[in-house]
């Protein structure tokens, strides 16, 4: 895996995130500099995913909570990545992807990665690192302004599409599902990764959480079919992996 991606977004991120603390410091009264304040201690609020969108405060404060060093452990990439089996020529949509948390992972491994949101800011932010990667991996990125109700693929566009922490969220998911499946090529693959409708020390309100039985119904009556079941591999959320037709 190029470590030019990470670079670029782990420089990004720091920058975003040491502007809005300097800001936040100001605001408080604490007109201590930054880099010498002591750094408070982890606490599982550091571990909790990102609210959504139109709850965050500021979208610096987004882009900090999604790229967090600590989301690593809740919600290993890499073991996530490897459950869609070889991506050599393919191509993938990253559904909700954010700051390209999971696309820009896929970049090295897919012929293409189609990274798709509805937040442009989230679309202008993910520009703004793709221009700093290697050519070869410029050519195979790209993102896409989607709408709440319509992915905007176009039909047969897709190989494999994955959808983390996203799943809660989508509004109306039968017709999405619907309409997702139609830029989804025969036998391609969707990924859904979502919280456990558990009491849990991280994840969202229960209104954003979907039972994994309900995902399960909501994916069959979609047309698609289960391949795998996985709640062990993750300590917070489901893993479903289904298949169109």
């Amino acid at each position: 895996m190029h470590p030019s991606i990470f670079t670029y977004l782990f420089f990004a991120v720091g920058l975003i995130a040491c502007q809005s603390n300097a800001r936040q410091s100001a605001q408080a009264g604490d007109h201590a500099p930054p880099m010498v304040q002591e750094k408070p201690s982890a606490t599982l609020d550091a571990l909790k995913p990102p609210t959504p969108p139109s709850d965050a405060s500021s979208f610096e404060s987004m882009v900090a909570d999604y790229e967090s060093k600590d989301r690593v452990i809740w919600q290993k990439p890499g073991l996530v990545i490897s459950m869609l089996g070889d991506l050599t020529g393919k191509t993938v949509a990253d559904i909700g992807a954010g700051t390209g948390y999971f696309a820009f992972r896929l970049v090295p491994a897919a012929q293409k990665v189609i990274a798709v949101d509805i937040d442009p800011r989230f679309i202008n932010f993910m520009d703004s690192i793709k221009v700093r990667l290697p050519e070869t991996y410029q050519r195979r990125f790209e993102t896409r302004l989607a709408k709440p109700d319509d992915p905007m693929l176009a039909a047969e566009e897709a190989d494999a599409i994955i959808i983390v922490n996203t799943y809660g969220y989508l509004r109306n998911r039968a017709a999405y599902l619907k309409r997702l499946a139609v830029g989804m090529k025969p036998r391609a693959r969707l990924l859904v990764i979502d919280f456990k409708k558990n009491n849990l020390p991280i994840g969202p309100s229960d209104e954003f959480k979907v039972a994994v039985a309900d995902a399960i119904r909501e994916l069959e009556a979609a047309g698609f079919q289960i391949v795998q079941i996985d709640q062990e591999s993750l300590d917070y959320q489901y893993i479903l992996i289904a298949q169109k037709p």
